[in-house]
Order: structure tokens, then C-alpha cells, then sequence
């Protein structure tokens, strides 16, 4: 209800800065921004032609930015802007699968995936997309997504007033049932996390005490390193923890076969991977648990593998799934 107030009052610029930064990695609501300045343009406070252009021009330079940082740094830049999410592999990676299946074309429909309008441009610059080319896809791209959420907002303006109108009188019942319904949300996380920790034999394990336990092996029992990392790219500098073997967490079922000849009680499975509270691997040693495949989890993954000093190789070709580049 505020929005509307704001963009009606401070124009073309708030609508610009707000699709500026988010096209620089914020989490912004730019549909509903874009909708509140069509219904403001409706109005007669805007001009739509103008809030279409100003949008799609501030929207352009902050893609450019990010394609300009990707082509620079790589995949450092995805990995920032993926860090909050769950599983930030699967954040850039899915991403990735875009270009990889759609090419260039992925930049005209990006900004309406949530998570692919974020990286698509810094994605396009790690895959050496020529500028000339990414700024005209991009255009195209940003110019279709302000006119179509701007035009709706133009389109159906009174409806949205309406809207607007409802949440003002129900205003303190809406946030109290949100609040509510958040705080039960938290409370059902943080009880599925207490019973699966209670009830789990899942253990965790630091990267030190297995770096340890590798400098000194003994020979009653065979350490087996699995990388479990949930995607089906790399980065083509990727590494990995020494001699360490993959297995795929989206096809266990076929994996569990391959990992037969490591059950044997002489073997200690660790398994690893990159993302938050080790996602991945619980989800892996909790499957192979229903298989009578005793695992465990290296706490920290890979990160805390390297913080460790531990030993580093090359994923191997055969484990990576090269990305199209558009030089």
C-alpha cells in the first residue's frame, strides 16, 4: 500500500534504482514494483511508455554490471550470489542447465524464472557471451519483462486498487495470521531437525580427524572419500578431495550398485560436498542407511576439507559436463 504512495510520488527514478539493484542480486519484488507503476501510469501520475523505459534501461545496466563481473571473475561471482541459498550448487547449476539446453535465448525469458533472473547475466559472462550479443538478447529480455508486468498493472489498475483498498481494512489481521503461520513454520523446522538428529545414526565427522586418519592409516580398515556435490556440472578448474570416488545423489538407486564392493565392514565411507549443514551428504548417508550402508558425513564438506590442508586433484574428464561457451 506504501509502494504505490512511493512510486506515485517519487516517479520514474524509484521504479529505475528499484530495478537496478535488484538486476544486481537484491531480493527485490520488481513484478510488484512494475505493477504499481503501470497502476500509477493508469492513474495518470506516470507516463507508461516512460516507466517501461526507464525500468528496462536501469534493469540493463545492472545485467550489465554482472555480466561484466562474470566475464571477470567466473564462477567467484555465482557462488556470491548463490551463498544464501540451501544448496548453492544446485542454485548455479540449475541456472547453467539453462544455457546449456537454450543457448543465449535463456537471457529473453530469464527475468521470469525466480533464481535464473539473478545469475543469467553473470552466468553469460562466465560462458564468454560477446557483449554486443548479450546486450542485445538482454534488452530484448528486459524490455519484454517490463512491459508485460507494467502493461498488466496499466490493464487492471482499478482491480489493484481494490486490492490495496482490502489489505488496508485487514491490514492487522493479515500480518498477525502471517505471523502466526510463520512461527508455526519455524517451530515444525526446528522440531524435524531435533527428531532427525535424535533419531538418525548419521555421524558427523571433522575434516582434520580424516585428513589425520589418512597420513596414518592403519590396516584394519579402508577409507573411501565419496564426493556427492548435487549437480551435473563443474567448473572446469573444479577440484576435488584426493582419490576420493563420485557418486551421483540423483540416481542412488544405480550408485548403491557401484558402492557394493565398498560395504564390507573393513571400509569407512566419508562422504562430502559443498553445501549448507552438509544438505547432500545427510540426505546420500540416509539413503544408503536403507541399504545397510554404514557412512559418514565430513562436517563442512569441502571447504572445511581444504581449510583442513587436505589433498586436492582435479575432478576427472569423465565427471564433467562442459557448459557451452560462446566466444
Amino acid at each position: 500500500m506504501n509502494l504505490l504512495a512511493a512510486v506515485q510520488h517519487h516517479g520514474y527514478a524509484a521504479t529505475a534504482v528499484i530495478l537496478l539493484l535488484s538486476a544486481c542480486g537484491l531480493p527485490l519484488p520488481i513484478s510488484v514494483v512494475l505493477l504499481t507503476a503501470g497502476a500509477a501510469a493508469h492513474s495518470g501520475s506516470l507516463n507508461l511508455g516512460l516507466v517501461i523505459l526507464s525500468a528496462a534501461a536501469a534493469a540493463l545496466l545492472g545485467d550489465t554490471i554482472l555480466y561484466l563481473g562474470g566475464r571477470f571473475t567466473g564462477w567467484w561471482l555465482l557462488a556470491k550470489l548463490c551463498r544464501l541459498s540451501l544448496n548453492p550448487e544446485k542454485c548455479i547449476f540449475g541456472s547453467a542447465r539453462s544455457f546449456y539446453k537454450s543457448g543465449p535465448r535463456t537471457l529473453l525469458f530469464a527475468k521470469f524464472i525466480p533464481g535464473l533472473g539473478s545469475v543469467a547475466a553473470p552466468l553469460a559472462g562466465s560462458l564468454n557471451m560477446p557483449a554486443a550479443r548479450f546486450l542485445k538478447l538482454d534488452a530484448c529480455g528486459v524490455l519484454f519483462y517490463a512491459t508485460a508486468w507494467s502493461s498488466v498493472g496499466f490493464l487492471f489498475a482499478p482491480f489493484l486498487r481494490e486490492i490495496v483498498s482490502w489489505v488496508v481494512r485487514v491490514g492487522h489481521l493479515t500480518a498477525e495470521t502471517v505471523f502466526g503461520v510463520v512461527v508455526l513454520y519455524i517451530l515444525w523446522l526446528l522440531g524435524s531437525s531435533l527428531h532427525e538428529n535424535r533419531f538418525s545414526n548419521i555421524q558427523r565427522v571433522a575434516a582434520e580427524a580424516v585428513f589425520e586418519q589418512l597420513q596414518s592409516p592403519t590396516h584394519d580398515k579402508v577409507v573411501v572419500i565419496a564426493d556427492v556435490r548435487s549437480h551435473g556440472y563443474y567448473d572446469p578448474s573444479a577440484q576435488r578431495i584426493k582419490n576420493s570416488i563420485r557418486v551421483e545423489p540423483n540416481r542412488l538407486r544405480e550408485e548403491v550398485e557401484a558402492l557394493r564392493e565398498f560395504m564390507a565392514p573393513e571400509c569407512e565411507i566419508y562422504l562430502y560436498c559443498s553445501c549448507a549443514r552438509d544438505a547432500t551428504s545427510v540426505r546420500v548417508a540416509r539413503e544408503l542407511e536403507k541399504e545397510n550402508c554404514s557412512t559418514k558425513v565430513i562436517q563442512g564438506g569441502l571447504k572445511a576439507w581444504i581449510k583442513a590442508g587436505g589433498p586436492l586433484e582435479p575432478v576427472p574428464p569423465s565427471d564433467v559436463e562442459h557448459l557451452p561457451r560462446f566466444n
